[in-house]
């Protein structure tokens, strides 16, 4: 057997490694900073200059990365940026953490992946370690990656190394970050797995080896497909209430007193973000080519895609009772990232929803403090990009005819809402509690402020 594991462990154990890490997104950047924490010299590479300027001054482009932080790894020169892919040969362990989005028809796109392959292939030599984070597909490591990297003439499990593990980012999360989130990691050999360990266990606080790298490409879209699929439930059951004029936030938090068998999920406008929307398809594509099919996720993923129509009928049909079209009304949607407090616009439902009122011909105006542009990036839907965040003042929203509330940032005076705005949809259940002289109309129809406050606790007998 090679003496290159024993001799990669020996090194990852010294500290005496080069770690690159290819992308530096919301999964790069924050690797990137805890492999340089961790005492290991860490250079990043990105296709964006911009991107590589900014990180080489200090300066973050992430929402979790701080540029504080960043920048005393780079004054310390543990960590530095470049876009010059041939530098990958100074790097004895690479980690790819590159976007790996659907195409129109929702099938996997790998050409970041397989690009970053080749430029690792053109800089590989004996005894590196290379792994994949980029979301994808059971089988993308050992039937992409492996094949390309292999053109070198060099034999995986013994000249080097390759593995996945998968990332585990939860953006504007203050408890669960990069460092302390469990890490899963499969070898595409055990000499592999146990080289990814000697590495990644000196990053991450809790190592969760397991069997391949198969099994851990199916962990990750078996974490996110399990969300989607209970998200999916928890839409269809306010849908359920709707039509029941029963209020879905009480049924919910009701049920979630529950001490066992139950795990609370919430509705909402839609889903958002890069993972939840995207990952299921994921295991749904690579089912179908072994003729296999994923009803449940084609199901879920249906109820879920629903949502903004609902939520834009929901609109429609508030405004009709206040005697009102859509056509020509003015309407201010609160909160545009897909997610509470943080900046990230990715398959947010906001833009859908957004898009459809206008469509329908609505003046539509928005407040986000965290996003304070929708820039016109050739994907977004919407018309008259790009679009700036408006104030949130008493003037504005009695000059509207209905505000919607879609992301529940934390910071919005809700109150104000409730006494200056005549029309609110909630699709967050955000407005309950603030009692005022708007109507509110929930996902589950009307929303008073006089129902019976949403339990926290089981009550003592």
């Amino acid at each position: 057997m090679s003496s290159v594991p024993v001799d990669f462990v020996a090194h990852a154990e010294d500290r005496d490694v080069v770690v690159g890490v290819l992308g530096l997104g919301y999964v790069g950047l924050p690797l990137a900073v805890e492999s340089a924490r961790s005492g290991y010299r860490t250079l990043g590479f990105d296709i964006s200059e911009t991107v590589v300027e900014s990180i080489n001054r200090g300066t973050s482009h992430i929402q979790d990365v701080s540029s504080e932080v960043l920048g005393a790894f780079v004054g310390e020169g543990l960590l530095s940026a470049t876009t010059d892919m041939s530098r990958l040969a100074e790097c004895d362990a690479i980690s790819i953490c590159v976007p790996t989005p659907l195409n129109k028809i929702k099938d996997p796109d790998l050409s970041y992946v397989v690009a970053s392959a080749h430029a690792v292939l053109a800089a590989l030599r004996p005894g590196q370690l290379i792994i994949l984070e980029s979301t994808t597909y059971p089988g993308t490591t050992r039937e992409v990656l492996l094949p390309i990297l292999e053109e070198s003439g060099l034999k995986v499990g013994e000249d080097f190394f390759l593995c996945f593990s998968p990332e585990r980012v939860d953006p504007g999360n203050a408890v669960w970050h990069t460092r302390n989130t469990p890490k899963v990691l499969g070898g595409a050999t055990e000499a592999c797995t146990r080289a990814g360990l000697a590495l990644y266990s000196r990053i991450f606080d809790t190592m969760v080896p397991v069997e391949s790298a198969e099994a851990a490409e199916l962990v990750k879209v078996y974490e996110n497909t399990f969300r989607m699929i209970n998200i999916a439930l928890a839409n269809e059951l306010a849908q359920a209430c709707d039509k029941l004029n029963v209020d879905v936030w009480g049924v919910v938090e009701a049920a979630a007193t529950k001490p066992f068998g139950f795990m609370k999920f919430t509705p909402g406008p839609g889903l958002g973000g890069h993972c939840i929307p995207l990952d299921p398809h994921y295991l749904s594509w690579k089912m179908r080519t072994l003729a296999f099919k994923t009803r449940m996720i084609d199901l879920a993923s249906e109820i879920n895609a629903e949502m903004p129509g609902f939520v834009v009928r929901k609109v429609a049909d508030a405004l009709n009772d206040e005697h009102k079209a859509v056509n020509g009304s003015r309407v201010l949607v609160l909160g545009v990232s897909y997610k509470k407090d943080i900046d990230d616009l990715r398959e947010s439902p906001a833009l859908e929803i957004m898009h459809r009122l206008q469509e329908k011909g609505a003046q539509v105006f928005y407040h986000d403090r965290f996003c304070p542009v929708i820039a016109d990036d050739g994907h977004t839907p919407l018309q008259n990009l790009p679009m700036r965040s408006v104030d949130m003042s008493e003037a504005m929203l009695q000059a509207m005819d209905c505000v919607v509330v879609i992301t529940d940032h934390s910071g919005v005076d809700y109150s104000l809402v409730a006494d200056k705005a005549r029309l609110v949809v909630d699709t967050r259940g955000t407005m309950r509690s603030s009692p005022g002289i708007a109507r509110v109309v929930g996902l589950s129809g009307q929303e008073q402020a006089d129902r019976p406050a949403v339990p926290t606790a089981a009550v003592a007998a």
